[in-house]
């Protein structure tokens, strides 16, 4: 179903691949790695590696949302944290750095995406829903200074169920004051598009990130947009000439 705009009063925004630019960087480190393999290096490597992390994109979520129906993903997550301070205790002999911490360096926001959100922000309440621990989503928008123009950050541990179950966004719904089907849902994968739809909100695909135009439509998306910038054009929020703000209308 199409877009109506009119109906649009809150965001909901995924962070790996729609506003972090995540799948870039996990394809530079996987090129690495390929180009030591005997005849393939540059752009052959770059091809190689990108193909092997779009195609992981399907089975690692649906990894992420057995563990949740079976209610094991609290003890994954327990368990990975712990390994994590474990190979990090053995690096630093000092144990002074925060296991937590570690190897977040932060990844690129996506181009022209924190200009967006500023712009954004003044007029729609604005979460961000991720299948990430809400901790390291909030070190990458405090990095990237625009952590206060959003209402909640979900994780994986805001809620018993995680994505594509509805619960994510019915409670930033809630927190944003909005009923759901006020709310438009962005991102790149078809467990966003999935999200979105179970909890009755609008739904944006974003090429820039992990999914594919034709598994985007397949799972319903009510508009495809090449990056998730795109979306300023769509909403064309205006100011008057008093720097006001004024509600967003459909463009015909």
């Amino acid at each position: 179903m199409p877009l109506e705009l009119a109906r649009v009063r809150a965001l909901c925004f995924d962070v790996d691949g729609t506003i972090a630019d995540t799948d870039d960087h996990l394809v530079a480190q996987l090129a690495l790695l390929v180009s030591k393999i005997p005849g393939v290096s540059g752009r052959r490597s770059e091809r190689v590696a990108r193909q092997v992390v779009m195609g992981m994109e399907t089975p690692v979520h649906g990894a992420y949302a057995l563990l949740d129906r079976l209610g094991l993903d609290t003890p994954v997550d327990k368990l990975r944290a712990r390994l994590k301070a474990t190979k990090q205790r053995g690096a630093d002999p000092g144990h002074t750095r925060n296991p937590e911490a570690l190897d977040e360096v932060p990844h690129e926001m996506m181009a022209g995406v924190q200009e967006m959100l500023k712009t954004l922000h003044k007029f729609y309440p604005m979460c961000t829903i991720s299948t990430g621990s809400a901790p390291r989503v909030e070190r990458f928008l405090e990095h990237y200074g625009v952590r206060d123009l959003f209402t909640e950050v979900v994780g994986a541990q805001t809620t018993q169920r995680m994505k594509p179950h509805p619960e994510p966004l019915l409670y930033a719904a809630g927190k944003m004051g909005v009923a759901p089907e006020n709310c438009l849902m962005i991102g790149d994968t078809t467990i966003d598009i999935r999200t979105g739809r179970s909890a009755g909100a609008q739904t944006v695909g974003v090429l820039c990130g992990f999914g594919t135009e034709d598994e985007l439509v397949a799972a319903g998306a009510g508009m495809i947009l090449r990056t998730t910038s795109d979306l300023l054009a769509v909403l064309d929020p205006q100011e008057d000439a008093l720097g006001e703000t004024a509600s967003p209308e459909p463009k015909s």
